[in-house]
């Protein structure tokens, strides 16, 4: 749940909520962990999705068209940002890798019941070389973002994102 503040003369309201992060560290190396996890997910851009959308003469059209592209994980990769290409810059050499990832089709269970969701799918995902050689998968449990507010079709669309997460994880890394 969220606590409302307003912030007077300014037209804009603040909503104090806690999010949980989830770090999962692992022995295996970086490379290998992204590995898995790519196997599991597929590849699709913002720009597709929206080119799909546009074309589609219907929702069942649009979600036949984004299957083709969704393995059975229900994700797909929308971007990455490949920290470790840069940091390396500042003297921090381990790999840091982060994903948008998500499925439109299950963003829009979220989004109908509340557009803010919107803010938080895709959801988001950190690769992080630990020193040890192993790799440490970070992110935030998606509905103690999305569903702040007493929104019982919000929260339980995003518990059921939350469990998607979850069998990702068990059959990504065991």
């Amino acid at each position: 749940m969220s606590e409302t503040t307003k912030f007077t003369g300014q037209g804009r309201e603040g909503h104090t909520f806690t999010g949980v992060r989830v770090v999962r560290r692992v022995s295996t190396n970086m490379d290998d962990v992204v590995a898995r996890f790519r196997a599991r997910v597929g590849r699709l851009t913002f720009a597709a999705v929206i080119d799909m959308a546009q074309k589609a003469r219907s929702v069942d059209d649009f979600e036949s068209e984004a299957r083709k592209f969704i393995p059975e994980s229900g994700f797909v990769i929308f971007d990455e940002i490949d920290h470790g290409g840069w940091l390396p810059r500042y003297g921090l050499g381990l790999k840091n890798l982060r994903w948008l990832f998500g499925n439109p089709i299950i963003a829009v269970t979220m989004i109908r019941h509340d557009p803010t969701a919107g803010l938080f799918v895709p959801i988001e995902l950190l690769f992080s070389e630990s020193p040890d050689g192993g790799c440490a998968i970070t992110y935030v449990v998606p509905s103690s973002l999305i569903a702040i507010d007493d929104n019982a079709p919000l929260l339980a669309a995003a518990k059921r994102l939350d469990d998607k997460l979850e069998a990702l994880m068990v059959s990504a890394l065991g």
